[in-house]
């Protein structure tokens, strides 16, 4: 018996930075139990460069990343998602689309590099310590039982792994 791909949505408002991050973890570390995607509610139309220096120089493949919509997975022939997590505040704080199949969802807000005024290289660590916050939860949500786990235990499991502060 084959066991189910979970299809997982992360989403941030500009889709050019954390839910890209964690899109490229989730799609390496998840294996064949996940499919990760990635989308924002008013998609910049590009990567932050940082972002993307960083996943080559973690050896992620970056080609197929784009910024994206979030109405991708909303309408029609879109992929039916398990769980939707939101990466950013203000994602959390917007009404988001009615995701068909009624996947479990959570926030997990981490700082956005995208916004950081610092130098290049203060740049550069803000995004490599959430690459490392979006690592760690990814890490304990891929080894979670989901399938033998009830929709409330599961539910709590995802609030506290976003409550975290790896």
């Amino acid at each position: 018996m084959s066991q189910k791909t979970f299809n997982v949505l992360f989403l941030c408002t500009g889709n050019s930075a954390r839910s890209i991050m964690a899109e490229a973890i989730l799609n390496r570390e998840g294996g064949t139990k996940f499919k990760a995607f990635s989308a924002g509610s008013q998609p910049k139309g590009h990567i932050d460069p940082t972002v993307l220096n960083l996943l080559k120089k973690l050896n992620f493949p970056t080609d197929a990343f784009r910024s994206k919509s979030w109405e991708e997975f909303a309408g029609p022939g879109a992929p039916e998602l398990d769980f939707v997590f939101t990466v950013c505040d203000n994602a959390a704080g917007e009404v988001c689309p009615v995701w068909p199949g009624q996947p479990m969802t959570a926030h997990w807000g981490v700082p956005d590099p995208v916004a950081c005024e610092g130098s290049v290289t203060e740049k550069a660590a803000l995004t490599a310590d959430v690459m490392r916050m979006l690592n760690n939860r990814i890490s304990i949500f891929s080894a979670l039982p989901i399938q033998s786990l009830d929709r409330l235990s599961l539910q709590k499991h995802l609030d506290e792994i976003g409550k975290s502060r790896t």
